[in-house]
C-alpha cells in the first residue's frame, strides 16, 4: 500500500530535456521531500558540507555507492550525530527517451526490490553501524528509471544507458541504528549453522546479496564463522550481542 506521498506528478511533471538529466535529480528530489521547516541545507561542518541540518543531527542522503562518503562519515560521526538517507527501489518503470526527449516506451521492471538490498551498499562501511552517533534510514521507493540509446554502450541493455532516475512516491521508512537492527533483517526459519546458500534460499535472494549480508553481519560482530563446509564458511548468529529488537518503521515525514 503506498503512502499519500506522490511526488513526481506533484513536483516535477515535465521530463526534462536530455542533457539535464543525471543522477543529481533524485538526490535533489528526497533532500527536497526530507527536508523539515527549520532545517538548514547545504552547511559547512568540519570542512564537509552537509545536506541537511536538523538541530545537532547531521542528515546526508546517498543515491549511490557509500563508498565515497567513507572518510566524511568517519570523521563525522566522531563528533556528530549522523542519519545517512539511502533510497531503495521497490518498484521502477523504466522509460525510454529519444535524444529529443520524447517517451518512446514504458514498462515495468521485473524485479522488485526489498530492504535487504542496502546491504549492497554497506559492503563500503559496515562497521559504521556499531557507532551510537550513527543511523541509516531506508527510503522504500518507486523510481522511474531514464534511458537513452548509446551504439556501443550497455551491451548488457543492448545499448540502453542510465541517464537518470526519478521518485515516484515513497511507500515506506526503515531506520537502522544497530547491528542488532541489520541482523533482524536475516530471514526467520534460518538454522543454528548456516551458509549463504541456505541464506538465499530462506530469504528469496540471490547468493551474492546473501554473501553481502554475511560480510557487513560479521564486520558489525552479530554474526560468527563456525567453521566450513567444503568451500562455504558456515555462519551463526552471536545471540549474546542482541536482544531482539528489528528495524523499527518510521513515519514517512522526513
Amino acid at each position: 500500500m503506498h503512502s499519500d506521498l506522490e511526488v513526481a506528478a506533484s513536483r516535477h511533471p515535465e521530463t526534462p530535456a536530455i542533457g539535464t538529466l543525471n543522477e543529481g535529480a533524485l538526490h535533489a528530489q528526497l533532500k527536497d521531500w526530507y527536508r523539515h521547516r527549520g532545517d538548514r541545507i547545504e552547511q559547512l561542518v568540519d570542512g564537509f558540507v552537509i545536506d541537511l541540518v536538523r538541530g545537532n543531527l547531521l542528515v546526508e542522503i546517498q543515491t549511490g555507492s557509500f563508498a565515497p562518503l567513507r572518510r566524511k562519515l568517519d570523521l563525522l560521526t566522531q563528533r556528530h550525530r549522523v542519519r545517512l538517507v539511502a533510497p531503495v527501489p521497490l518498484v521502477r518503470r523504466i522509460i525510454r527517451l529519444s535524444d529529443e526527449g520524447e517517451v518512446l516506451s514504458t514498462r515495468r521492471s521485473p524485479r522488485r526490490g526489498r530492504a535487504e538490498d542496502i546491504f549492497n551498499l554497506l559492503v563500503s562501511i559496515p562497521s559504521l553501524l556499531c557507532r551510537s552517533r550513527f543511523e541509516l534510514e531506508l527510503i522504500l521507493t518507486h523510481q522511474e528509471e531514464l534511458r537513452v540509446h548509446r551504439q556501443g554502450r550497455a551491451f548488457r541493455r543492448h545499448g540502453w544507458v542510465v541517464i537518470g532516475r526519478r521518485l515516484v512516491s515513497v511507500e515506506r521508512c526503515l531506520r537502522i541504528a544497530s547491528p542488532c537492527d541489520a541482523a533482524e533483517l536475516l530471514p526467520p526459519g534460518l538454522p543454528l549453522l548456516f551458509d549463504t546458500a541456505d541464506l538465499a534460499k530462506a530469504a528469496g535472494i540471490e547468493r551474492r546479496l546473501a554473501q553481502q549480508m554475511t560480510y557487513c553481519l560479521r564486520a558489525m560482530g552479530v554474526l560468527d564463522t563456525a567453521g566450513k563446509r567444503g568451500n562455504a564458511l558456515i555462519h551463526r548468529r552471536i545471540e549474546s550481542a542482541c536482544n531482539s529488537s528489528p528495524p523499527h518503521e518510521v513515519s514517512c515525514t522526513g
